[in-house]
């Protein structure tokens, strides 16, 4: 949270903070799995040029797998998400900067988008809408849920009267 902490205004306090969900690592999973399979045959096959086929598949298999895991690790790491008593931030990127910070108080509604495996492994997307905002969907986060119920618990702490 380096840069949510770093933009915090005096007197802000961070509500809630969350994580894009450990799911974006699926595809990782999938492709190493493929690669062990790929080296077991390889190993349990008696025909030389067989082996060496698939040996070159699961070392294929097995750096593509290297490349989407570092990229999915690094899209987690440089992605932070918070709720302070005042705003919404969403940051993302490691050498360009995308930046979302919306005021508590000019967030009209937040739509929660989960597929049927979003429900079961408890990620999803969120789109916060804003007076005069744009619209732009934040996708793959832990338990959208609750990142909603923080946005929309009501009104900050700042100056509100009744």
């Amino acid at each position: 949270m380096r840069y949510v902490r770093r933009v915090l205004q005096p007197g802000e306090t961070i509500v809630y903070t969350t994580k894009l969900h450990w799911l974006i690592y699926a595809q990782t999973m999938l492709l190493l799995i493929v690669s062990v399979i790929l080296l077991a045959v390889g190993l349990f096959n008696y025909d030389q040029n067989m082996t060496a086929a698939f040996g070159i598949g699961a070392v294929v298999f097995a750096l593509v797998a290297l490349f989407t895991g570092l990229r999915a690790f690094i899209r987690r790491a440089a992605t932070e998400l918070a709720v302070t008593d005042h705003r919404v931030i969403y940051k993302t990127g490691l050498f360009s900067r995308h930046t979302i910070e919306m005021n508590r108080d000019k967030v009209e509604s937040v739509d929660v988008n989960q597929t049927l495996l979003g429900r079961v492994f408890g990620y999803g997307t969120i789109i916060v809408r804003g007076t005069g905002g744009s619209l732009e969907p934040i996708r793959d986060i832990g338990d959208p849920l609750t990142f909603r119920s923080f946005i929309t618990a009501g009104p900050s702490t700042r100056g509100t009267q009744y």
